[in-house]
């Protein structure tokens, strides 16, 4: 019955949303590439580099906001390349996403220890502190958990509002679509493929950087390396799960919040009795079956991880 209990409490569900906002971000992120027709396997490499960008902005002196910024910035960059050497030059996506992800990370480590070449333990900082939404946070369990959260927790609720916006009222939105569907559609209405694919993987590398960002200026208030530890590829699955729309790819990040913090909880209740590392896999475990369960009906772009060349039919 205690185990039960764990899911009626504010904490829990606190707990969550905290563990599910930097997914929310990463996988908008994604969802925008994958959307274009690019699958984008450098999220990894990318949430790692944001983390680091955004933290040490705040570490040297810069506002929260101007790391977010910054980390932003680091993630187009590395989008950028992702970018050309796929769109244009038609490499492949899958070894060009994980070379982006070994570049970004080792990258990463390496300004780390050039930068902080003294430094024994990650420097700490100060980062953002919850901010409770007068009326809506008093709400029994829901309102600790949805309205009493950090400002880059609601940023991630309006980035989900942004992209379904973005793809589903906007032209620039049917167009991103069009392009991950039929590219040679796209092409015949004088809209350059290229361009637009670019932009996208820009985009959405962006929002995968400022899901690294969260952790380090959000969850956490310092930099440590395997901080992203797998979260990257739990956003590819958590595209699938969603069938590439933002509304089911949140819940599922918040469905994976809510198995990985229980998880937590439950090793307080039964770790005596089973072993820790079964509460460690638990979250995953549940994530493939439910992944399984939907991808089964789930429809991918057509045009997902096809290279486009001007001119071809």
């Amino acid at each position: 019955m205690e185990a039960f209990e764990i899911l009626l409490t504010a904490s829990f569900w606190v707990a969550a949303i905290r563990i599910a906002s930097p997914l929310i971000f990463a996988t908008m992120g994604e969802l925008i590439c994958e959307r274009a027709g690019v699958l984008n396997l450098g999220i990894e490499g990318i949430m790692t580099a944001g983390a680091f960008a955004g933290w040490l902005t705040v570490y040297w002196g810069g506002d929260l906001w101007f790391g977010v910024v910054v980390a932003a910035w680091s993630g187009m960059a590395f989008g950028l390349l992702h970018g050309v050497l796929t769109v244009p030059l038609g490499l492949s996506q899958h070894v060009t996403g994980i070379g982006i992800t070994l570049l970004a990370t080792s990258l990463t480590y390496f300004v780390y220890r050039v930068a902080l070449p003294e430094v024994s333990s990650p420097p700490k900082i100060e980062p953002f502190q919850a901010l409770a939404i007068p009326g809506l946070s008093q709400i029994p369990v829901i309102g600790p958990a949805l309205f009493n959260q950090t400002p880059l927790t609601y940023l991630a609720y309006a980035t989900v509002a942004a992209v379904a916006w973005l793809l589903y009222r906007t032209p620039a939105g049917m167009a991103i679509r069009a392009v991950g569907e039929n590219p040679a559609a796209v092409e015949a209405q004088g809209i350059s493929v290229t361009a637009l694919r670019i932009a996208a993987v820009m985009l959405g590398s962006a929002m995968m950087a400022v899901g690294g960002a969260f952790l380090t200026m959000s969850a956490f208030n310092s930099f440590f390396f395997e901080m992203i530890n797998g979260r990257g590829w739990i956003c590819i699955a958590l595209v699938v799960f969603g069938s590439w729309k933002p509304g089911k790819a949140l819940l599922g990040a918040i469905l994976f919040g809510a198995f990985d913090a229980y998880q937590i909880r439950l090793q307080q209740v039964m770790g005596g009795v089973i072993p820790y590392q079964f509460f460690l896999m638990l979250p995953y475990l549940l994530s493939i079956a439910a992944l399984i369960a939907v991808s089964r009906r789930a429809t991918y772009p057509k045009a997902l991880m096809t290279p486009y060349l001007k001119g071809e039919r």
